[in-house]
């Protein structure tokens, strides 16, 4: 009897093939090739593409540079772009209605309201998208939350910069300006959220159902806090830092915590990943010696 190779192989691990330098630095190139070209010719049907190239270009790499490090999922980029569209879209379009509600007045103790709404309304998308998929492995939860997150705040970008053309007066500098930091900033704010939420969301599933138990309610609040203080922290030590150092150094500390949080995810869903090929691999082992003891009893009984 011959053991099937692909139930007790081992799965190589994927070669990472970092083309998300490749898709960054095209995007660098087309975004500032297109600044070009508007400044040049004056041509305003150029700016959503300006803005559209900057506020898409950090996330979809941030997406791009996870699922080239997805290890043993099988999961698709097909469903990795649907939960970059539907994250967005839902995300936005919850925050914008919940958010008037609930919120009267943006201060410290409203940021962390913010924070509740906008992470709530991210993990929509990717709960929509996981309905037809078997949602029990963290590191899928992980890279569909940092679609979902991304494809959030590339929406959002683009909706600051159009603020920003605006209230400049139909400024372009001050528009490319918001797009750039906004760009820059994503990768360490609503992606990493989301990823960590949707990683725990995930590896919380049983028998193809989520479960909000309190693993995942901690998630949730340990992202809007951190979303919170992203936003209300910079206030909160200006009285120690000097205007501008203030932002930087409370989006530092926050930003830490949320890498270092996403890094401890990822590691265990790898971890986890290598613990179920395993596993498999046993059962599938076992099944293939119970069935040649069944064909060698068969043959016993032949030969009396």
């Amino acid at each position: 009897m011959e053991i099937p190779n692909s139930s007790l192989s081992p799965q190589p691990e994927r070669e990472k093939t970092n083309s998300w330098w490749q898709v960054l630095l095209t995007g660098i190139f087309l975004y500032f090739i297109a600044v070009f070209v508007l400044v040049l010719t004056g041509n305003p049907n150029l700016f959503p593409t300006v803005v559209m190239l900057g506020s898409f270009l950090v996330p979809v790499t941030y997406v791009t540079f996870f699922y080239e490090r997805r290890h043993l999922s099988r999961l698709k980029m097909s469903t990795t772009i649907l939960s970059f569209v539907y994250g967005g879209i839902l995300g936005v379009l919850a925050a914008s209605l919940l958010e008037p509600i609930f919120i009267r007045r943006l201060d410290f103790t409203s940021s962390f309201t913010v924070g509740l709404i906008e992470e709530f309304a991210k993990i929509l998308g990717v709960i929509l998208i996981a309905r037809r998929l078997k949602h029990d492995s963290e590191m899928d939860g992980l890279i569909l939350g940092a679609a979902a997150g991304m494809g959030f705040a590339a929406l959002e970008s683009t909706g600051y910069a159009f603020n920003a053309f605006l209230q400049s007066g139909g400024s372009l500098s001050a528009t490319v300006g918001v797009t750039l930091l906004r760009g820059i900033l994503s990768p360490i704010g609503h992606g990493t959220w989301t990823a960590i939420l949707a990683s725990v969301l995930f590896r919380e599933s049983r028998a193809g159902h989520f479960r909000i138990n309190g693993k995942v309610i901690g998630a949730y609040l340990t992202v809007s806090v951190l979303h919170g203080l992203w936003d209300g922290l910079p206030a909160a030590i200006s009285v120690i830092f000097s205007p501008g150092l203030d932002v930087f150094v409370g989006q530092v500390i926050v930003a830490s915590a949320g890498l270092f949080i996403l890094w401890l995810r990822y590691r265990e869903a790898r971890r986890l990943q290598l613990e179920k090929m395993m596993e498999e691999q046993r059962q599938a082992l076992s099944l293939f010696d119970l069935e040649v003891e069944r064909e060698k009893e068969m043959e016993d009984s032949l030969k009396v």
